[in-house]
């Protein structure tokens, strides 16, 4: 089916590496089979009720992580399913105030557009379905929902921000739970990033942006805001919990300080008082925990090497200390408790240990044990994290963490340098499954906390300020020759990994210091910060002048230079690392032309690179079977360049994905980014004619096919043509019709149909209105599209073929997405000529690609018969299918 279905280096080891490896290898342990690391956990993530009778928890059904629920007393084969997601894990749940739900949140394809979503735990599944029915409570497209307040006051009630009246800022509003019904509380028209609630669950604050990029707490009056206090676009200040009297909130900043400290603010007057800093006086305040019960401070923890915790509910801190003796080699957290805290879930965790969870009374201090998170991994044979400390090239004292690899002498050993992503972030001692991964395939691994790292104060994090491939880079460098100058490294294999701003220090080591390292994986990391600034997300404008502060400011001339010179696209002539590059083609943070770049840079100088692409992915993997697929890849990757060990091959599910997700450099073609006002509607040549045409239509994914008939009709409706096409699914009859001007072909109306499911939607005045009905309930479709709309919905293969096509033709165009209400840039370029078989003959045709022209995703190739122009052929990729292929063919 056609418009209907888009919618829904080789080189190899010197002899002395390999030998280097068998020696290392004799008394390492076993390897551990990766999908103990990176598959699916057999339990994880529970919860307890706040009366504690129930505990929710995710579990994987059909390999994907769902919710289900028990009794506390129950085990947990007894549990029930909640949840029946069979693409992407569960990401979050929590209970509701009175246990009558549970709401999750969910996106599409790693967009990061979430919406809301509620299941009764008490619920009953309808006839022959697994789980009882989820209930979308945001039902929007192309929006990211906040979670602000869960409200003790009303358990049916939270409070949420939408971002659908403008992509850039958060309304906020009053959602009920059992209805969906949204309440609009204030529209943000003030930079508003966040709202505070006091305990009586009245609004007492906001937090604002600038311009200038300072933050602003703000007091919510009737009619208007009053600023009470605020810290520079360097600083840090954000409201916490309000006193259980209502009268001070807590706030966390730094103004004027090097350390971020917990602060007690009068919202009335804007006087503070200081509560607490680092006794220590090294870090900034790590967090603070406030009673569910009585809305008084329990504790604040910092983090140094280790979280180290101070209590100020002594009895609290007596059960938390007396349970630290039992487990003395564990470190502790609660993760939740009774609304009472009398009952905790309680995880223990350490380098060597993911996790094990029990109940403990506080009354009895009786202890009962749950389970352990990845239960088969084998404890005995992970290895130590240890706190390390090494001077950068200007004598900065850098905190990291040095793993090596248990059972053998940390000598000549291949090493990885592991940078965080952020970069405005940190490294933590615990057990991290990429450091043990690597670990256990012979590697030591340092995860460096570079300057620009969260958590040392202010001084440390604004060491970082302007200096990407610069300083920060300079710090992982010396990192390198730490590991060498303690004789813990071969300086000839020493590689580095690392995602998001880590996949951007892995491109700028083998960038600006080529002979540093002699193997590169780059996962979801920008190659070019100036197209990383000018694509960020619209919900990230709150941070835009952040970055120009701290990174370079796109918008000047003096900040472009700096941007341009620290990108490692720029210096793409110098690598000569062997690199694998892996990312997600729905990124909305490092767009996918990121990647792509730089592996065509690489391409075009005849130097081997190596690309992974999911098309069912964001920024990061969410889906294990992925996961598995690239460190697949990655650890054999590693292994060729660097000596270590790796585990030959996988599971069939995991080789059939990686065979996907691989892409071959040769096939890769950066869609060129147009500017949207540029674009209007390409002109036609001919005008389209009246006919009815059959095609084969075949879906395919993870070896499974559904094949199906569709018939495409153009009939002349007067002054336009009407489009229709028609297929019989395993769903139903699904219909679209289309309403094409005539000569213009420009599209005017559009109304989809497909069981309780229908869309009708008009364009008018470069706008597009309209509403989709799904059982019973509407939602309205209201979008400024910034141009017309050519060559979408039914007939849109039939539209292309009008245009003059030859070879080196190419034309951009607008799509719009009635699902997301977003617009799509479109560009399609004749490829070449090419003979086409179909069941319908054999035909001379031109080969039209389809391609995105602002990141997007599409990926279409249309073959049109040259005389006739009629579509005898059209392969497409269905994001909103996982990534499976189509293919129509044309029969008569």
């Amino acid at each position: 089916m056609r418009s209907l279905v888009y919618g829904m280096l080789g080189v190899v080891l010197l002899s002395g590496a390999a030998n280097a490896e068998q020696k290392q290898t004799a008394g390492l342990p076993p390897l551990i089979d990766r999908s103990l690391f990176f598959g699916n956990p057999e339990i994880a993530g529970a919860q307890l009720s706040p009366d504690g009778q129930y505990l929710a928890f995710l579990k994987p059904w059909k390999d994907t992580r769902n919710i289900y629920v028990k009794r506390v007393d129950e085990p947990f084969e007894a549990a029930r399913l909640l949840t029946t997601e069979t693409h992407r894990p569960v990401a979050g749940y929590l209970w509701s105030r009175d246990i009558k739900m549970i709401l999750y949140v969910k996106d599409h394809d790693g967009d990061e557009n979430f919406n809301l979503y509620a299941v009764d735990p008490a619920g009953k599944p309808d006839a022959g379905k697994d789980a009882p029915a989820s209930r979308d409570l945001t039902g929007l497209k192309g929006i990211r929902i906040m979670l602000y307040e869960v409200p003790k006051s009303e358990p049916d009630v939270v409070y949420i921000g939408l971002n659908d009246r403008d992509k850039a800022w958060h309304d906020l509003y009053k959602l009920s739970i059992s209805t969906g019904e949204k309440t609009l509380l204030r529209k943000n028209t003030d930079r508003v990033t966040g709202w505070q609630f006091d305990n009586k669950d009245q609004l007492r604050l906001a937090t604002r942006n600038a311009e200038n990029g300072d933050t602003e707490i703000l007091r919510v009056d009737a009619d208007k805001f009053t600023p009470i206090y605020s810290c520079s676009v360097f600083e840090t200040c954000n409201p916490l919990h309000f006193l259980p009297d209502n009268s001070r909130v807590y706030i966390e900043s730094n103004k004027g300080s090097d350390l971020i400290s917990l602060m007690l603010l009068d919202p009335q007057t804007g006087k503070t008082e200081m509560v607490e800093s680092d006794p220590l006086g090294k870090v900034d305040l790590g967090g603070a925990l406030f009673s569910q019960a009585n809305d008084e401070l329990i504790e604040t923890w910092y983090i140094a090497a280790k979280v180290k915790t101070y209590f100020k509910d002594k009895a609290y801190g007596a059960d938390y200390r007396w349970l630290e003796k039992q487990y003395a080699d564990k470190d502790i957290a609660v993760n939740s408790s009774t609304r009472d805290e009398q009952r905790w879930l309680v995880s223990l965790h350490s380098d060597r240990e993911p996790g094990i969870e029990i109940l403990f009374d506080r009354k009895t201090r009786k202890i009962t044990p749950q389970y352990r998170i990845y239960d088969k991994i084998p404890r005995e044979s992970l290895a130590e994290m240890k706190a390390v400390t090494f001077k950068s090239s200007d004598g900065l004292e850098i905190p990291a963490y040095l793993t090596l690899p248990k059972g053998v002498p940390a000598k000549n050993l291949p090493a990885i340098i592991l940078p965080h992503g952020g970069p405005w972030g940190r490294d933590n001692w615990g057990y991290n499954p990429m450091v043990q991964f690597l670990a256990n395939r012979g590697y030591a691994v340092l995860t460096p906390n570079f300057r620009g790292s969260t958590g040392y104060g202010r001084k440390f994090l604004d060491g970082g300020n302007m200096e990407w491939g610069k300083k920060m880079q300079d710090d992982l460098t010396w990192g390198v020759k730490y590991l060498v100058a303690e004789g813990i490294a071969d300086p000839k294999r020493v590689g580095i990994m690392g995602g998001s701003y880590g996949g951007y220090a892995t491109l700028a080591g083998v960038a600006f210091t080529p002979d540093v390292y002699a193997a590169a994986v780059d996962i979801v990391g920008p190659s070019n910060l100036i197209t990383l600034m000018e694509s960020i997300p619209p919900y990230w404008e709150a941070a835009r002048k952040t970055f120009a502060v701290r990174m370079g400011d796109v918008s000047t001339k003096e900040g472009k230079a700096l941007l341009a010179a620290a990108s490692p696209l720029n210096s793409a002539d110098k690598i000569r690392t062997p690199l694998l590059v892996v990312q997600g083609a729905n990124d909305p943070r490092v767009n996918r032309r990121e990647a792509e770049q730089i592996v065509v840079a690489l391409r075009d100088r005849g130097f081997p690179v190596e690309y992974l692409l999911a098309d069912d992915e964001g920024h990061g993997f969410a889906r294990p079977v992925n996961n598995l697929a690239m460190f697949m890849a990655s650890e054999k990757f590693l292994a060729k360049h660097l000596g270590g060990r790796y585990q030959e091959g996988g599971g069939p599910e995991e080789t059939t994905r990686l065979a996907q997700l691989t892409v071959d450099p040769k096939t890769v073609v950066v869609a060129k980014m147009v500017d949207a006002k540029n674009i209007g509607a390409p002109k036609p040549v001919s005008d389209l004619q009246p006919g009815t045409h059959h095609y084969n239509v075949t879906i395919s994914m993870g070896g499974q096919e559904m094949k199906m008939k569709v018939a495409s009709t153009i009939t002349d409706a007067g002054e336009a043509w009407t489009a229709m096409e028609q297929a019989e699914t395993p769903q139903g009859t699904m219909s679209d019709e289309t309403s094409i001007a005539k000569q213009s072909l420009l599209v005017k109306k559009q109304v989809i149909k497909q069981g309780p499911v229908a869309i009708d939607v008009s364009y008018a005045d470069d706008k597009a209105t309209g509403k989709i009905s799904m059982n019973g309930q509407e939602k309205p479709i209201a979008a400024d599209l910034g141009g017309p709309v050519f060559a979408d919905a039914a007939g849109a293969d039939d539209v292309l073929a009008c245009l003059p096509l030859a070879e080196g033709y190419s034309t951009s165009y607008r799509n719009f997405d009635v699902q997301t209400q977003k617009v799509k840039l479109l560009q399609a370029s004749v490829a070449g000529s090419e003979k086409v078989t179909v069941p319908a003959g054999t035909f001379d045709t031109y080969r039209v690609e389809v391609t995105s022209a602002d990141g997007g995703s599409d990926k279409k190739t249309v073959w049109i018969e040259k005389t006739t122009r009629k579509p005898v052929k059209t392969t497409a990729v269905l994001p909103s299918m996982g990534g499976a292929t189509m293919t129509s063919e044309l029969v008569d």
